[in-house]
């Protein structure tokens, strides 16, 4: 481990650390918090510090090695400090300070992507983040968060991602507008994911359509997407309700639905509904 060790709470590395738990601030050093092994070890291309305790760095000697390997400061800090650097009420020893990765918006339409989340007026910080964990699982191109959308640099965002965060591009404050219209410019079929959508998840199977280039539009858990954003779409899509639930909650409808379209990509020529036989 790096010396001298951090043991002051008041120390300026500690303080700064600390100011990244608000967005605001976040946006003017674009820089944000990662914790736990998992995730610094997803990380490492984006690191700037790495800061860890003793016992931390007994059980992950690994990560620390991976992250000098690359460059990066590792320092050694107490209990105290790594839990003042964090966020959650039981830290695990281990925390580092990363650079901003979003993607450009151009770049994502340039690589005509096949399938897209679109995060529309998402502002539950552990929805976006699982959304992005779902989509990074379905094999996605890319995500997408409107301007109006939770910040994915959010600690709870960062934590729901476990680490899908850094695997797949993501492009932030895109005007729901311009990400319709590019990626439909891009090859994209737009389906809205509405619970009120005249079409249904089994039809868009059975009509063989999700075999296409397709980006999804997801929106706020608790009152959906708005007309004008609906109006926006090619076509609005619910995901049928076979049994008794009111409904599915907004990252269950998402991970249904990139699936759906994964399955019927991958398929070799195109795909009928899950259930036929």
């Amino acid at each position: 481990m790096a010396t001298p060790e951090l043991t002051s709470l008041r120390s300026p590395r500690v303080t700064a650390a600390r100011r990244l738990a608000k967005r605001s601030f976040r946006g003017k050093e674009r820089r944000f918090i990662v914790e736990g092994p998992q995730a610094v070890r997803e990380a490492i291309a984006h690191l700037v510090e790495v800061y860890a305790t003793p016992e931390a760095a007994g059980r992950h000697q690994e990560i620390l090695d991976a992250a000098r390997a690359a460059g990066i400061p590792v320092f050694s800090a107490t209990d105290d400090v790594v839990a003042e650097m964090s966020d959650t009420v039981t830290p695990q020893g281990i925390v580092g300070l990363c650079r901003f990765l979003d993607s450009p918006f151009e770049e994502i339409l340039a690589a005509r992507p096949k399938l897209v989340a679109v995060l529309a007026n998402v502002r539950d910080p552990g929805n976006a983040g699982t959304v992005l964990r779902c989509a990074d699982a379905a094999g996605a191109d890319a995500v997408v968060l409107t301007d109006a959308s939770v910040d994915p640099y959010n600690p709870k965002a960062v934590r729901a991602s476990v680490g899908s965060l850094f695997h797949l591009p993501v492009a932030v404050g895109v005007p729901v507008e311009r990400a319709v219209s590019g990626l439909r410019e891009a090859g994209a079929r737009v389906l809205a994911a509405d619970g009120a959508g005249e079409r249904d998840l089994d039809s868009e199977l059975d009509d063989g359509l999700l075999g296409a280039p397709t980006a999804w539009i997801f929106g706020n858990e608790a009152w959906g997407l708005p007309e004008a954003t609906r109006a926006l779409a090619d076509e609005v899509v619910r995901v049928p309700i076979h049994g008794r639930a009111e409904s599915l909650n907004l990252a269950t409808a998402a991970a249904v639905c990139l699936y759906a379209s994964a399955r019927a990509q991958r398929a070799p020529a195109g795909c009928r509904s899950v259930t036929s036989t």
